[in-house]
């Protein structure tokens, strides 16, 4: 297959999406008519078996006919929900391609950690944030392993084989689609952890007699309700059964709704869990960590697609007896009971497997959404990992933030290494300086999580990323900002002692104290950060501190971003530029915004 548009892709697929959708609908309401109908009918016959006029066999054919269309009818809504999702993932991959993303889909709030070294200063999660950009995961296992990648850089052999597997399944964007259309209408807001606790938590009914007992039941309620039809018992005898029945249903109503809905909202994660885990088998795959995982799904004593289908299959016939017209149905013959002893066979035999499946998916998932953000984007190159290095190394080409709409966005080059190991930016006010950091980090996350990167080139070493972006006072904690400055940079100097080299992001280091601590605390830190191999830039207003990069020679050197007046209105062009800036803007954008107060230059 050659190379696709992506755009134009989904924009044709679309439009055949919503034409089956429409259609699916239809025959979804004459099922429903269809089903009412049969229903009328089967009255009908009971009236006239009642009255003596036709033989009480006749009660099959409506009968026969009913529980037909109710199959029918069950995949005709499960079609029709799988088109409506459909559409719904080619809607949001165009949103995504044009940049209208921002607030839809999954913002992974959860996972936001104020403690992380990097997380919150880089918007990795929340409204607008990377991970809501890139994740396409129907499950709780696929989003957890997601955020995991983000929140901590792999080694090069593990992003390799993830880069490997990530182009392996951009190229198949049907494979894409149907993870996506296979996945729950509702999401279940059920954790791995509490998922896992259901599953192998003590069994309320664990007696294989029950289950036996249970069933020959139901099938004498029934004989005996339609040889009763037939004339050949007194009325006495069902209704013997059914108050045998009706003691049996009351005696465990308690622990069948225990089980019942204590298993709803962990079933319909399993229900997605196993649709993702069935078309994931089914895939002939090239990439090796996908064969891989291919291959623990057939490995052990329990097939995952068929356990969980099993397990499906039970919640569905369970959730039968919430129709109107089943309900008479369900009660006759202890269905609730039923599918509650099923559900806990289920987990006697299948609980203790459920870890290593979630293991899979989460990890499949995760590859998948990469993979789809990487068919949307195929501008966005994979990086160059860099093995053999003395000094760790960043080397951007036309790096640009990934969350800014292309139209908007700026490109600049990087070069971290060797020479300089540090840059020290300076700039005015909202010229681009932090929007920078963001810019570099945010990029640096996505390489050593195995995505592309919205880069030319970029050739980088294993990282641990660290910066102040987002450090704030706490009213709560009192603390100030620079208490919170301070805590996190002490966490950057715990990382850099660590085995892999850090990538630090420090934004108005020290700002929040006199000018004397701010330029002798960030002599001391820049210097001991270089002197660890750490690389990294650090971004200031204060042009004292571009004197640091001076004292440390190749090692370190200025950069700034600068502003222009045009018709008395300030703009930028967010370049990056050799050498320190030489001014501010503080002052004009004072007066821009009305406070237009006397300075000491001002005339008296």
């Amino acid at each position: 297959m050659g190379i696709l548009d992506p755009h134009a892709y989904y924009v044709n697929q679309l439009a055949v999406r919503q034409e089956a959708q429409a259609r699916l609908g239809t025959t979804d309401r004459r099922l429903s008519y269809g089903r009412l109908a049969v229903f009328g009918l089967a009255g009908l016959v009971s009236v006239g078996v009642w009255r003596g006029w036709v033989s009480g066999w006749w009660l099959g054919v409506p009968a026969t006919v009913f529980f037909a269309l109710i199959l029918i009818h069950d995949r005709a809504i499960r079609a029709r929900d799988t088109a409506t999702r459909t559409v719904r993932w080619f809607e949001r991959g165009l949103a995504r391609i044009e940049d209208r993303w921002q607030g839809e889909g999954e913002a992974g709030a959860r996972f936001s950690d104020d403690t992380h070294p990097y997380a919150s200063d880089l918007d990795l999660f929340g409204d607008g944030s990377v991970f809501q950009l890139v994740t396409t995961a129907q499950t709780f296992a696929g989003e957890e392993t997601l955020a995991a990648w983000l929140l901590a850089g792999a080694d090069l052999d593990t992003v390799k084989g993830r880069q490997a597997a990530v182009k392996d399944l951009a190229g198949r964007p049907q494979l894409l689609e149907d993870l996506h259309s296979l996945g729950a209408a509702v999401r279940s807001d059920v954790d791995s952890k509490t998922l896992i606790t259901w599953s192998t938590k003590p069994l309320l009914f664990n007696q294989r007699w029950l289950r036996i007992g249970t069933l020959m039941l139901s099938m004498s309620a029934l004989v005996s309700v339609a040889v009763w039809f037939m004339g050949t018992i007194p009325g006495l005898v069902p209704i013997l059964f059914l108050l045998v029945n009706v003691v049996v249903g009351s005696s465990c109503h308690r622990r069948v709704n225990l089980v019942l809905h204590g298993s709803s909202a962990p079933s319909r994660e399993l229900l997605v869990l196993s649709r993702l885990l069935r078309r994931f088998h089914e895939e002939v795959l090239d990439a090796e960590r996908l064969k891989h995982l291919q291959s623990m799904l057939v490995t052990g004593r329990a097939d995952p697609v068929m356990a969980a289908s099993r397990l499906n299959r039970i919640i569905e016939m369970h959730d039968w007896q919430h129709n109107i017209i089943f309900a008479p149905f369900a009660a006759v013959t202890l269905w609730g009971l039923q599918c509650a002893t099923a559900v806990e066979a289920w987990r006697s035999h299948y609980g203790q497997f459920i870890p290593n499946w979630l293991q899979i998916v989460g990890e499949f998932e995760a590859l998948a959404s990469l993979g789809t953000y990487s068919f949307e984007h195929p501008a966005d190159s994979f990086p160059e990992l860099v093995e053999n290095y003395t000094i760790p190394v960043y080397e951007a080409q036309q790096l640009a933030h990934p969350l800014i709409p292309k139209d908007r966005v700026v490109v600049n080059d990087i070069h971290l290494g060797i020479n300089p190991q540090m840059l020290v930016v300076s700039g005015s006010n909202m010229s681009g300086k932090t929007t920078l950091l963001r810019t570099v980090g945010v990029n640096g996350v996505l390489a050593l999580a195995g995505a592309p990167v919205r880069a030319q080139q970029l050739r980088l070493s294993p990282l641990a990323i660290g910066a102040t972006l987002q450090v704030h006072d706490s009213l709560l904690k009192g603390q100030s900002r620079f208490y919170a400055e301070i805590t996190r940079l002490r966490q950057l100097v715990d990382i850099v002692r660590g085995s892999t080299p850090l990538l630090f992001l420090l934004d108005e280091l020290f700002h929040g104290t006199n000018s004397y601590d701010r330029v002798e605390g960030a002599n001391g830190v820049l210097n001991y950060l270089i002197s660890r191999r750490a690389i990294g830039l650090v971004t200031t207003h204060d042009l004292a501190l571009a004197t640091i990069a001076d004292s440390l020679g190749v090692q370190a050197a200025n950069m700034h971003f600068e502003e222009r007046f045009v018709d008395g209105k300030m703009s930028f062009d967010y370049r990056f530029r050799s050498g320190r800036a030489t001014h501010g803007n503080a002052l004009a954008l004072m007066k821009a915004v009305g406070l237009d107060i006397p300075t000491l230059t001002d005339p008296i």
